[in-house]
């Protein structure tokens, strides 16, 4: 049997054809040379690798400045998850690369369900990858004869939120030696991070993961549901699974999260609503957007139909959370920064929302993303940040730009109270920065959103604004300045 290679976010045993077959892991210096991660990614991702080395007889890693090097026998390796990374593979003599696994729906079943399709939307291939995999069905009908709770999923933040933390990870000797190792690297090789180093939150290794997992279905998913959209300052975590991780790295396959989540269902333990929300994360977001990450041409993730071309200020590349004023920015900038993660609608309604309003380029805000988030990943991130968070392709993968004011983030979390911008104020010293920036917004792309739908009561309220000029001059002098 040959030796299968196990990239760095392969590392569950479904990248194996039987539990016995020999592995190469490659540990690459070269890959953190060529861009700054954030510093616990990093350790995240080589205690990942270093701690699968540790779990099998017949597992070699190999520490090495390139993958190049450490290719000296005949092996076989699942279908890597960017571009550059098959392209080097395919390259590679005495090499087999098998079909891709850790996704539910196979590329050819995506590819017949899109081919001929004017419009990718996630909520039509979310109810074809329902009804082709069985999940959440009840003979020909969805579980409760409906397709989607997110009405039911939009409750705004509870003054706490009362679940009980998820297990702690507990550092051992292999941390020890990697948190060793990038000090070294920053001191004596000139190896650059951005965030702060800190204790590993995420797991590392199969066994973490799935007491997450289990710890999650029966303690965090039943209030899952309705605050999943909610932000708390003083909660980053709410009842998140915090599963996206391991599932990236390969420690978990999506296939037995769906079914231990949908299990709860049945057994009673868990409602529809929530159980419903977090099935349409994994088999709906996370497999269409790894689809489409293949199915768009390579030239994709330059797509820039807004003409968005500033590049990222300082202060936000740099994780400066201390520069902005706006509380909410501020928190989840500082989270980034901490934790390299904060939940989905801080990325896209507070992140990429503010990205988006002041046109800043779709690849270097997706290329941030990529580095900073300790589940960020090349094929992540195309999709949804240059589709879905910066509407750069046009709306080919989603209805409209999601633009918001204040308003919205004012409804959905406790950072408006104690922040000195007013949410309701959109012109002066008191402006929000979001409430200004999202007429601001509107003004500049006007032309371009007019034949939105979804777009036209907005547009319309822009004509009405009084005091468009004077929100124009303001946001226009605001430059790249925090807010």
């Amino acid at each position: 049997m040959k030796r299968r290679w196990l990239f760095a976010d392969q590392l569950g045993p479904h990248f194996l054809d039987s539990p016995g077959q020999p592995v190469l892991l490659v540990e690459s210096k070269a890959v953190f040379r060529r861009r700054a991660f954030h510093r616990q990614k990093a350790h995240l991702v080589l205690s990942a690798l270093r701690h699968r080395a540790a779990d099998g007889d017949d597992v070699r890693l190999v520490r090495t400045e390139t993958y190049r090097e450490a290719v000296t026998e005949p092996l076989s390796v699942c279908h890597p998850t960017s571009r550059a990374a098959r392209a080097f593979v395919q390259n590679l003599p005495d090499v087999e690369m098998l079909p891709p696994r850790g996704f539910v729906t196979a590329p050819q079943d995506f590819v017949s369900w899109a081919d001929g399709r004017k419009h990718l939307r996630m909520e039509d291939f979310y109810r074809f990858a329902r009804q082709h995999h069985g999940v959440l069905m009840d003979g020909g009908e969805p579980a409760g004869s409906r397709w989607n709770y997110d009405a039911d999923n939009r409750e705004p933040p509870p003054a706490r939120l009362d679940v009980p933390a998820p297990p702690p990870i507990v550092e051992d000797e292999i941390d020890q030696e990697v948190r060793a190792d990038l000090d070294r690297w920053e001191r004596d090789e000139g190896i650059e991070f951005v965030g702060r180093d800190g204790p590993r939150l995420f797991p590392a290794t199969r066994r973490e993961a799935l007491a997450r997992l289990r710890h999650f279905v029966q303690h965090r998913l039943p209030t899952f549901g309705p605050y999943e959209d909610a932000m708390l300052a003083g909660d980053p975590f709410l009842a998140h699974s915090m599963l996206s991780a391991p599932i990236n790295l390969g420690l978990l396959d999506p296939v037995e999260v769906i079914e231990r989540a949908e299990s709860a269902y049945r057994a009673g333990e868990a409602p529809l609503n929530s159980v419903e929300g977090f099935v349409r994360q994994i088999l709906g977001w996370r497999d269409f957007i790894w689809h489409l990450y293949w199915y768009f041409e390579p030239t994709y993730r330059a797509a820039n139909e807004l003409r968005a071309r500033k590049e990222l200020p300082k202060w936000f590349a740099s994780l400066n959370a201390e520069a902005v004023e706006a509380r909410c920015l501020s928190d989840v900038l500082a989270g980034v920064r901490d934790r390299g993660w904060v939940h989905h609608i801080p990325r896209l309604m507070v992140l990429g929302n503010y990205a988006m309003q002041r046109g800043w380029r779709p690849g270097a805000v997706a290329d941030w993303l990529h580095r900073c988030f300790v589940d960020g990943y090349e094929w992540v991130m195309t999709a949804n940040v240059v589709g879905m968070s910066q509407f750069a392709d046009g709306g080919r993968m989603s209805t409209k730009p999601y633009a918001a004011g204040g308003a919205y983030i004012n409804r959905m979390s406790d950072y408006c109270g104690g922040c000195r911008y007013d949410p309701k104020v959109r012109v002066g010293e008191n402006a929000c920065p979001y409430t200004a920036g999202y007429w601001h917004f509107l003004a500049r792309h006007e032309d371009a959103l007019r034949g939105n739908h979804r777009l036209r009561q907005p547009l319309q309220g822009l004509r009405r604004l009084t005091d468009l000029d004077a929100l124009v001059e303001q946001e226009d002098a605001r430059g790249s300045r925090a807010p």
